[in-house]
């Protein structure tokens, strides 16, 4: 199926501002996951001065959401291919708000791991259905803008997570229970926002369902168009790992799980690490993790400015030599300042943030097609989340047995991984229709 409506439309401010609309709905919910899962960095040491919880306890109540998020990924990203994106896109911010309030009210340790865990399967499925969604109503000139848009919203989510830790400290002790409701309370917001998405016409031609998606299509864009029936093709997750997507598949996966491992190995201990050279000022770490968080955005800002004149490839590539540079140089530092870790950290995450931290969003939807789109992405996304829980947990343990150095070398080895698997792997893909890099054609199900 060939659709490029989106290319040539009639009425193209109708659609430029629908595109806008769908954009930013979908980039509330990544918003929300930047925010859900830094600010359990912010509220962490709070809960341990409240709950004095076990170094075990704090390992397993960070990794939760982590952990929740990578059977979402890998179970919801498989039901928006088959149920559709409208359905799953509105679904998954409804368990965005109610765990959200849940983990407010949290009465010990044990169920606020399990509030943080259901919180995370939402997280999780956000990724696969809001890229797709977008993917799919974006035009060919501005997918990756549009794309890397939702991916840089999440690093606003973080950067909210740090500032609100830094308003919400003088309500005390109770204050990281304020923190996870004013999740809620967005995720009440974009909730709203999202009723009455329409459903993507690539998914609804897929399905036989011919003259929803060329009304749609009409609605959007003023053309009239016919699309011809074709048999529905129900495709396995296996099919992944055939000879015409398995390139694809180990370079997504690849590059995703490596910068994932070190981009949370790091930020999710941030505040702890830099908690050590503030003389115990709890505000003093929050604004020195704010800065390192807020130079992390304008990396993805900067990545989003440069995706389509620049290209995907490249830019990949530059992030990971960076990203690799700057774990190389707090490695060999053994004796660093406050000022040179939040220099350095803020190198990191600008580069890591500028192509990994963005292109998560765009290439796990282009090397697809439709009708494996969203559980590809899904997948990726599930395997990126082992990365994260490996980082997240890997950590503190290389830290407690051979210190700071030792463990951000372990993660200039992953970042040198991400590089060496982006030069060999990498294609380009500016400027291309999803139907010119996915000839459907060739798509069986197997």
């Amino acid at each position: 199926m060939s659709i490029d409506y989106l290319d040539h439309p009639k009425d193209e401010k109708k659609l430029r501002r629908f595109q806008r609309k769908v954009t930013i709905v979908s980039a509330g919910g990544t918003f929300l996951d930047g925010f859900d899962l830094t600010i359990i960095a912010v509220a962490m040491p709070l809960i341990i001065q409240q709950w004095g919880i076990t170094p075990l306890e704090q390992s397993i109540l960070v990794a939760s959401a982590i952990i929740g998020s990578f059977i979402g990924a890998a179970w919801l990203g498989k039901l928006t291919d088959t149920f559709g994106r409208k359905k799953m896109i509105t679904i998954d911010l409804f368990a965005f708000v109610i765990f959200a309030i849940l983990t407010a009210v949290a009465p010990n340790v044990i169920w606020l791991i399990i509030f943080r865990f259901l919180l995370g399967v939402g997280v999780g499925a956000d990724y696969p259905i809001s890229a797709t969604l977008v993917a799919e109503f974006s035009s060919t000139k501005n997918r990756g803008r549009q794309g890397t848009f939702l991916a840089m919203m999440w690093f606003v989510g973080a950067v909210t997570a740090y500032i609100s830790g830094v308003l919400l400290l003088p309500l005390g002790e109770s204050a990281w229970r304020w923190m996870f409701l004013l999740g809620a309370l967005f995720a009440l917001i974009i909730f709203i926002f999202r009723i009455g998405l329409p459903e993507s016409p690539r998914w609804l031609a897929s399905h036989g369902r011919q003259e929803e998606a060329q009304q749609i299509i009409y609605d959007l864009t003023g053309n009239r168009v016919e699309i011809k029936p074709e048999p529905q093709r129900k495709v396995k997750i296996s099919y992944l790992f055939s000879p015409k997507l398995r390139r694809r598949t180990i370079f997504v996966t690849g590059f995703w799980f490596c910068y994932a491992t070190a981009y949370y190995g790091i930020s999710m201990y941030t505040p702890t690490i830099l908690s050590a050279f503030t003389e115990g000022s709890q505000q003093a770490t929050y604004i020195a993790s704010s800065i390192v968080s807020i130079i992390g955005l304008i990396g993805a800002f900067i990545g989003m400015n440069l995706v389509e004149n620049w290209g995907r490839r490249p830019l990949l590539i530059t992030s990971f030599a960076g990203l690799t540079t700057a774990l190389v140089i707090l490695t060999i530092n053994s004796q660093p300042t406050l000022t040179f870790l939040v220099v350095l950290f803020s190198v990191a995450v600008l580069f890591s943030n500028m192509g990994g931290g963005i292109l998560n969003f765009v290439y796990p939807t282009e090397l697809f097609p439709t009708n494996i789109r969203a559980g590809a992405s899904g997948f990726a996304t599930s395997v990126s989340r082992i990365g994260s829980i490996l980082g997240v947990l890997v950590f503190p343990n290389l830290v407690a047995a051979w210190g700071n150095s030792a463990a951000l070398g372990f993660f200039a080895f992953i970042g040198f991984s991400g590089l060496m698997i982006t030069i060999f792997l990498a294609p380009e893909t500016k400027g291309q229709r999803l139907e010119d890099i996915n000839d459907e054609s060739f798509v069986e199900g197997k």
